[in-house]
């Protein structure tokens, strides 16, 4: 899986969370590295933030939703962010996020298991 965070400290609790939960973890502090290991590593699943430096989360979700490549536009992505308005639920939704989670009121453990269950479907 891939996390696309460019939070330091968020970034290395999540990764360091899903390593010790038997997970292969890579990770990018911005979109563009994102966008870059998505293309060359085809991740099963990518968490991502969406505020982040250059372009934002969601101009990246939509590109990897419309790659004409299916392998990268059918990779799950969840979001993971503060910007918890409905207005950002529903247009993150709207580009194909397979869930949206708000950082403040998600643990680590309940982010496991959502992404253990888009894996798992």
């Amino acid at each position: 899986m891939l996390i696309v965070e460019d939070d330091q400290l968020l970034r290395s609790l999540c990764s360091r969370k899903f390593v010790d939960d038997g997970f292969h973890v890579e990770t990018a502090v911005d979109a563009e590295d994102g966008l870059k290991k998505i293309a060359s590593q085809k991740p099963d699943l990518v968490l991502l933030d969406l505020v982040l430096p250059g372009m934002n989360g969601f101009e990246t979700l939509q590109k990897i939703k419309s790659n004409p490549d299916k392998e990268i536009s059918g990779i799950p992505v969840i979001i993971l962010s503060n910007l918890g308005q409905e207005t950002d639920i529903k247009k993150g939704q709207e580009l194909g996020a397979a869930d949206y989670l708000i950082k403040a009121s998600t643990t680590t453990n309940e982010i496991v298991e959502k992404v253990r269950k888009i894996l798992c479907a």
